[in-house]
């Protein structure tokens, strides 16, 4: 066996032990899965063990019939796998392995030694299987990156793939775990009554000769809910990646403004990063971004392309001061200076560039490769072309200062076609670019040059890829190297636009927090949009976890849409020191997008995905969402939701201000159109208990650090983040009546006032401090 071949998912071998069994059937198992071979049909079958089925069966992989042997392997990555080596006529092989803990069986296909040296692959089709899972293939749906869709009217998703039955949830999980140098795709269709799930990789123009070549490692796993399984496949890419994410960033994008949008010039730059440090920074806003428009250059008016000379601000541009004294002034301010720039494109005529025109990808007749909007393509390949993206690079974040980089026009660096909008599969002939180095694909090109940004930029510099559906291709090898990910196209101010947050962003949910942090593109709170239709865009990416970007000319903002932003600020971490909070889209595979998100917040060590079934669980928001023009009744089962259908709850409506009825077994309620419900949930208790703040959307999961109920001195007492000047509220539901409330006597000293006021069940209690502090309260009852 190479050493090449060896290196199961590109980690070190360190031990190998072959057990030969030619013409014998052969079973591997773990804790989860087992993989049955056939030797008399010559193929795979997939079987989950707790529940006895067979999910996956007719596999068949990189060649015809084949041979199979049994063997140990330890890698880096996934510690002792359990491996079936297969064999080809043609000399191909494939190698399905079980790993301990993970719940996905790992298949990977080696292309054979050619004798001729030029031998070219555009495309392997390495996998091929039919789903079983007990449902006729009608009553079955995929979920890819093209969205929720039948299993015969999918055109292809890039790099991941469900079928799924979408009441009980049952379905298989399909994703590529790597896109080193191949782009991975995954077809379904329904043949013969059922569905078959194929995978193919696409090179463009893969070069193999004297040396077997290593393809990209695909997983498959069944799962008893699909989302459980979406989001182990996005840690296992995080394991495979070593992804370890910085904190998110809230962030202001001069793009959308009304007012001085595009990318605002220095003085109103200026003004509105001085009022967001007095009255957003307080509430978590850190990052003030610079958009298109700063940069020098020839604009070309058809397409729209944007100038592309990035080493300079234009001389007679917005930023006459030029991008050092803009990203110092913002720091002076406390906040972080952010820029937009795209790393792999130049314009070919533009004087700049022309003495330069080997730095690009070219055409087949020798010309530079050039895609609308995006302009030439930068070889990544080519070493002067490298240093001209690191001295750029260089000098925005080590020269001007620049700690966030919105990196635009991925897909240019991977030298394919545009396809914007690009969700489900479509043809973009990779592989027709000609790079300096023709042994190097489209993607390992592409992934070189984002590795090369990181590189120059540095860890401690915040990077945002922009963005996917420009064309797919960028969407898999960007992973471990950004840390978050426009995942949809721009939006704007009106509701068709907006939905493409929640659209996109839900069905890439699972990504969020765990391989980079979805990017949804900017909320929107000004007065012109209507409040219902700005608190449900606010609340769907405050619930889901998304980052939390505005575009809005913060001075002109009313008090009240002021205070909506503040409302959503800061935006949250998957996992922190003391909590865990997973948010899942309930309806993920019945709606797109999907109406019903569930955010639980944990205290940790906490049993994974029995939400709202545990000691554990701290609180409940329910959001409910309707994106529909006409009012919506809801009533869902709380099993379904993810709550403990024999317990009673009780909730707050956050943007209603008021406590709901107690309800057990079904939640019930009725949401206008083009608006949101927002619940906090907790179960029926014998003593009073924090229900909800004012202080953010998720109603206490950020603000709230401590909560704790003394029976013996009928008291709550607890722990928040109060902001400096804001009013804080804390509700509290239990029925007794409140007889003092106080504040500890540090905080008092500090001028800290404290009140309450008491209607029915509900006790509210307000907390008035003059700076931000953390604040001791306690709350007594009668």
């Amino acid at each position: 066996m190479s050493l090449r071949k060896s290196t199961l998912l590109a980690a070190v071998l360190l031990a190998a032990n072959f057990l030969h069994a030619q013409d014998k059937d052969l079973t591997i198992e773990n804790e989860t899965l087992a993989v049955k071979w056939s030797a008399a049909s010559h193929q795979l079958s997939l079987v989950d063990k707790s529940s006895g089925r067979e999910f996956l069966n007719g596999i068949t992989l990189n060649g015809e019939g084949g041979t199979a042997t049994l063997m140990s392997v330890t890698s880096k990555t996934f510690g002792d796998t359990r491996v079936i080596e297969i064999s080809h006529s043609n000399g191909n092989q494939d190698i399905v392995g079980l790993a301990p803990g993970l719940p996905f069986a790992l298949i990977r296909s080696y292309e054979a030694t050619r004798q001729n040296a030029g031998s070219v692959l555009s495309s392997v089709k390495t996998f091929s299987g039919r789903v079983a899972l007990g449902k006729p293939a009608a009553e079955l749906k995929t979920l890819g990156t093209g969205g929720l869709l039948a299993p015969d009217k999918n055109p292809g998703s890039y790099l991941w793939l469900t079928v799924v039955e979408p009441q009980s949830r049952n379905g298989v999980v399909f994703g590529w775990l790597t896109s080193e140098r191949g782009s991975g795709v995954l077809f379904s269709q329904i043949t013969n009554g059922t569905v078959q799930v194929d995978a193919r990789l696409d090179y463009g123009r893969l070069h193999v000769g004297q040396v077997q070549e290593s393809l990209e490692t695909l997983v498959v796993g069944y799962f008893a809910d699909a989302r459980f399984g979406l989001e182990a496949y996005a840690d296992a890419i995080a394991k495979v990646q070593n992804i370890h994410l910085p904190p998110q960033p809230t962030v202001y994008c001069t793009w959308y403004s009304e007012s001085f949008g595009g990318s605002s010039d220095e003085k109103h730059f200026a003004e509105n990063a001085a009022f967001a440090k007095t009255n957003l920074a307080p509430f978590g806003l850190s990052v003030m971004q610079i958009d298109d428009g700063w940069q020098s250059g020839l604009k070309h008016t058809n397409p729209g392309s944007p100038k592309k000379d990035f080493t300079k601000s234009d001389p007679d541009g917005p930023y006459p001061g030029g991008m050092k004294v803009t990203a110092d002034a913002v720091k002076n301010l406390g906040l972080t200076p952010g820029i937009w720039f795209m790393p792999f494109a130049g314009t070919a005529d533009d004087p700049y560039f022309t003495n330069h025109l080997d730095w690009f990808v070219k055409t087949a007749n020798g010309e530079p490769f050039v895609t609308p909007w995006g302009g030439a393509s930068l070889d990544m390949t080519y070493g002067p072309a490298r240093a001209h993206v690191a001295d750029v690079v260089n000098r925005i974040t080590h020269d001007w200062g620049f700690q966030y980089i919105k990196i635009d026009g991925l897909w240019t660096g991977t030298a394919t076609q545009q396809r914007y909008i690009n969700a489900g599969y479509t043809n973009d002939n990779i592989g027709d670019a000609v790079f300096h180095d023709p042994n190097v694909p489209n993607i390992a090109a592409y992934r070189s040059g984002l590795k090369l940004v990181r590189d120059v930029a540095g860890t401690n510099v915040f990077i945002l890829g922009c963005c996917i559906p420009q064309n797919m291709r960028s969407y898999g090898p960007a992973m471990g190297m950004v840390d978050a990910m426009r995942i949809g196209p721009d939006n704007k101010a009106d509701w068709d636009a907006m939905l493409r947050g929640p659209t996109f962003g839900s069905r890439h949910y699972f990504l969020n927090g765990r391989v980079w942090y979805n990017d949804p593109d900017p909320i929107y709170v000004r007065d012109s949009v209507p409040l219902n239709e700005a608190r449900a865009l606010c609340s769907w990416v405050t619930i889901s976890g998304a980052m939390n970007t505005s575009s809005e000319w913060y001075p002109g903002l009313s008090p009240e849409r002021l205070e909506l932003l503040r409302e959503t600020m800061p935006g949250r971490e998957l996992l922190t020191d003391r909590r865990w909070l997973p948010a899942r889209p309930v309806d993920l595979f019945e709606n797109d997008p999907p109406q019903v998100w569930l955010l639980t917040e944990f205290r940790l060590p906490m049993i994974t995905g029995n939400a709202g079934k545990t000691a554990n669980v701290i609180r409940n928001v329910v959001g409910l969402f309707n994106w529909g023009d006409s009012d919506k009744e809801f009533d869902y089962p709380l099993g379904k939701i993810g709550l403990d259908t024999n317990l009673e709850y009780v909730a707050f409506d956050y943007w209603q201000n008021q406590l709901l009825p107690a309800f057990k077994g079904d939640l019930k309620i009725s949401v206008p159109a083009r608006s949101c419900c927002v619940l906090a949930v907790r179960p029926v208790a014998d003593h009073p208990q924090l229900i909800s703040t004012s202080r953010h959307i998720t109603q206490g999961i950020v603000d709230v650090l401590a909560e704790k109920w003394d029976g013996a001195a009928k008291a709550l007492s607890g722990r928040s983040k109060v902001v400096g000047g804001d009013d804080y509220e804390l509700r509290i539901v239990g029925g007794a009546a409140v007889s003092a409330a106080e504040v500890s006597p540090e905080d008092k000293a500090a001028g800290v006032e404290i009140s309450f006021a008491q209607n029915g069940q509900l006790a509210r209690v307000k907390i008035q401090s003059p700076a931000s502090r953390e604040v001791s309260w306690s709350v007594g009852f009668k």
